[in-house]
């Protein structure tokens, strides 16, 4: 896969040490749409990392992110002890609800019920005071009365930022449907574009090999439920190393296990 310009460049003038990889979380977010279904992208600022390139919701991990009550085969299924297991899946939650303000969670007591919507002022400004770390999601969801729906956390890869990169992360993908009655805003003040884009629309926009990789696996799924079924059998803990090769000519491409 070839890469862009910039990331050609820092490639052939890397000369070591590698900067270390931070954990990560992002989320894929899909709805249906006819007969097919789309994902919701952002584009990144320029000021941020990767910059001006289409993603998913998502972030690095915070000290933070220990939610209360998870499933117990998250450090077998993301290849982490279970701290950090537990870390990366309040992370992905976390950072869904401060880019797109969709929160996967439910009421306490009715474990298979999805919140509506959560897009009034009330919400916004707990939203914003999760960004802003003065509110911490377990304590918010607990006054709140309700529970994460990490049952709702697709895992689906995990790959590592090549070592040519000065900032790394070690990143778990996630696949996440959008929950009834919610819809995704643009609220990050970290994209300056958002979208729902068909699944097969995707080809044209600049993206990272990471991204695309993972789009072209969910789009051969066919359906959501396809998506779903398919998610049981990926594996998010052996971490993807993609390598670089430089050619006589001074062409960079990335190699993807």
């Amino acid at each position: 896969m070839s890469l862009p310009p910039a990331m050609s460049q820092r490639a052939r003038e890397f000369t070591g040490p590698p900067a270390p990889a931070r954990p990560a979380a992002t989320v894929v977010l899909l709805r249906p749409r006819d007969d097919s279904f789309e994902v919701y992208v952002l584009r990144r600022a320029g000021t941020m990392t990767f910059g001006g390139v289409y993603a998913f919701p998502g972030g690095v991990v915070d000290p933070s992110d220990r939610p209360s009550t998870v499933r117990a085969d998250w450090p077998e299924r993301l290849g982490l002890p279970g701290d950090e297991a537990h870390a990366v899946v309040g992370a992905a939650a976390r950072e869904l609800f401060e880019e797109t303000g969709i929160l996967l969670a439910g009421p306490a007591a009715e474990p298979d019920r999805t919140v509506g919507a959560v897009d009034g002022a009330d919400w916004e400004s707990d939203r914003a005071a999760v960004q802003r770390r003065e509110l911490g999601m377990a304590d918010l969801l607990a006054r709140r009365g309700l529970r994460l729906r990490d049952d709702l956390l697709l895992p689906w890869a995990r790959w590592i930022t090549p070592e040519f990169e000065p900032r790394r992360f070690d990143t778990w993908f996630f696949v996440a449907l959008l929950p009834q009655a919610q819809s995704a805003r643009d609220v990050s003040g970290e994209a300056d574009r958002t979208a729902w884009v068909p699944i097969g629309g995707t080809d044209g926009l600049p993206m990272l090999p990471p991204t695309r990789r993972t789009l072209a696996q969910i789009a051969a799924c066919g359906t959501l439920a396809d998506v779903v079924a398919a998610s049981a059998h990926r594996d998010a803990a052996t971490p993807l190393n993609p390598r670089v090769v430089v050619t006589a000519d001074g062409q960079v491409t990335l190699q993807i296990p």
